[in-house]
């Protein structure tokens, strides 16, 4: 089976479609995902580390590791592990220009 991401979604496929924007990219995801679920069940990664060349995907699920931080496209950083995805949402997966 090809999949489009690195998330295969089994179960719970009759929730609500929310639509979001990764990286100017228009992309699905269903109502009560975190945005590292909608993320990752259309991509294969998360973000490039903004410390290093390596791919991240979400470590610890909880909250706690720092590996899921993604953008949104005013700049605002966000833990995609457990910020609910919401329609429209505007999401960059490197730090906006001049981040710190």
């Amino acid at each position: 089976m090809i999949t489009a991401g690195r998330i295969v979604r089994l179960a719970e496929r009759d929730r609500a479609a929310v639509h979001f924007f990764l990286d100017g990219d228009k992309r699905r995801a269903l109502a009560g995902d975190t945005v590292l679920t909608a993320i990752l069940t259309s991509v294969h990664l998360l973000r490039r580390s903004e410390f290093g060349p390596e791919l991240r995907a979400g470590f610890c699920l909880m909250g706690a590791c720092q590996d899921c931080w993604v953008w949104q496209e005013e700049g605002v950083r966000l833990r995609a592990c457990s910020t609910s995805i919401a329609e429209g949402m505007r999401l960059r997966t490197l730090p906006p220009e001049g981040w710190s």
